[in-house]
């Protein structure tokens, strides 16, 4: 589409001088070409190598969880008294814990746990913000006030300290966890959606669809909320990476995840006491609940430079 209306323009300022290629080619430029969603991949690809290494140790781990049974032949709950703090062999690839279990095989059963509670809260608190934040953002008045001294409220405590003590009031438990870190990250989300809202609202094609009598809820639905997409997504790379940690943190401290689950951050803390004797215990885990933040942090950067409109060239 974009192509051949370039040549249009170009046709109609075409003139017969060794310049009217040169003005064809520059009014393409200008007009441009649409970018779909596989475009602006190959331009992240290009321009961000970062991003996509990120993003295929993202996908690694990924596979590992999904593939956790046929990666491993032992399974992440099997004690072998015998064989307790192995050190890193050809038989167990990461060594053995106090029980002597499989590390790799409980790192690769954790990680299904430690990913989804990053993503699972995650969805969960982007999908009540971002309704929140439309329907603050659209109305105002009283419900702006209302929803946004509620958000903050929330983010008025320590998101940590906060969880700990909804993670106390609930119990451990894989739902209570998702649960709980729903609660505590709605309320960012929230206010980013409303302040992307209190502008698209005063667009024209908004003030138009008031206008021809559109419903409100079709236009906070389906013409506001889809424009905040690309933010949401840039967004929910972000928010991720705190998600595990959190749940890292709380297992740590004993409130979130609990035996004979596998999560990283129990592996962390069941590995502290053994910090001199067998490091493995605790360092490997660690390492990966590093490396999946790192990589989730870097693929946001990359998402955020090719779908922010401001940093187009």
């Amino acid at each position: 589409m974009f192509q051949s209306r370039a040549q249009k323009f170009a046709r109609r300022y075409e003139k017969p001088n060794p310049d009217s290629r040169d003005r064809s080619e520059e009014l393409k430029r200008e007009i441009g070409e649409e970018e779909t969603f596989f475009s602006l991949m190959r331009r992240m690809a290009h321009e961000n190598k970062l991003a996509v290494f990120s993003a295929i140790v993202i996908l690694l781990f990924i596979l590992g969880a999904v593939f956790a049974p046929f990666l491993t032949r032992y399974s992440y709950h099997d004690m072998d008294l015998l064989n307790r703090l192995s050190a890193p062999s050809a038989e167990h690839l990461f060594g053995t814990d106090e029980a002597g279990r499989d590390i790799f095989t409980r790192l690769l059963y954790g990680s299904r746990v430690s990913l989804l509670t990053g993503v699972v809260p995650t969805i969960l608190s982007m999908l009540g913000g971002a309704v929140l934040g439309v329907i603050s953002g659209y109305h105002g008045g009283w419900a702006d006030a209302l929803i946004m001294r509620l958000a903050d409220i929330m983010l008025a405590f320590p998101s940590m300290l906060l969880a700990m003590v909804i993670m106390y009031m609930l119990g451990g438990g894989l739902i209570n966890v998702f649960l709980t870190l729903a609660l505590v990250n709605w309320a960012s989300v929230a206010r980013i959606v409303r302040s992307e809202v209190l502008a698209l609202k005063e667009t024209e094609y908004v003030e138009a669809a008031r206008v021809i009598g559109v419903p409100e809820r079709t236009i906070m639905f389906r013409h506001l909320l889809p424009n905040c997409l690309p933010t949401m997504i840039v967004l929910f790379t972000l928010n991720v990476p705190s998600a595990i940690l959190t749940e890292s943190s709380l297992s740590f401290l004993g409130l979130g995840i609990q035996e004979p689950r596998s999560s990283w951050g129990l592996m962390v803390n069941a590995g502290r006491q053994f910090l001199y004797n067998a490091p493995w215990l605790s360092l490997v885990p660690s390492i990966a609940i590093m490396l999946i933040v790192l990589a989730f942090n870097f693929l946001g950067d990359g998402l955020r430079d090719v779908l922010d409109p401001y940093q187009k060239r």
